[in-house]
């Protein structure tokens, strides 16, 4: 029997127009992208953020990366949201394969 679990992360992101191209950025993981267009910068960004995140669960290190991150536990009624920041959720799909069995340990 196999388990999906959906995670969504919500980031914060920027976007700035340099010349001809437009660039988004995730100052909190620093990952960027770019595109031709503010929508087309925000999807790579977004595809790129989903690709990092997957990258760091498969390597084991997620925990390890949003800690040097600076990334700590907060409780739901505290959230530090400061100022107009634009957010994306991006969306980690984790699939388990095997369900109940010995292999965890929670």
């Amino acid at each position: 029997m196999s388990a999906n679990i959906i995670l969504n992360i919500q980031l914060s992101f920027e976007l700035a127009e340099k010349e001809k191209w437009y660039v988004a950025s995730c100052p909190a993981l620093d990952v960027f992208s770019q595109g031709e267009t503010e929508r087309q910068a925000e999807r790579n960004l977004r595809e790129a953020l989903c690709l990092f995140l997957t990258s760091c669960v498969e390597r084991g290190t997620l925990n390890t990366v949003l800690k040097e991150c600076g990334f700590r536990p907060v409780s739901n009624s505290d959230p530090e949201k400061k100022g107009p920041e634009k957010y994306m959720n991006i969306p980690l799909h984790l699939m388990s394969d095997e369900v109940g069995s010995d292999r965890c340990h929670a």
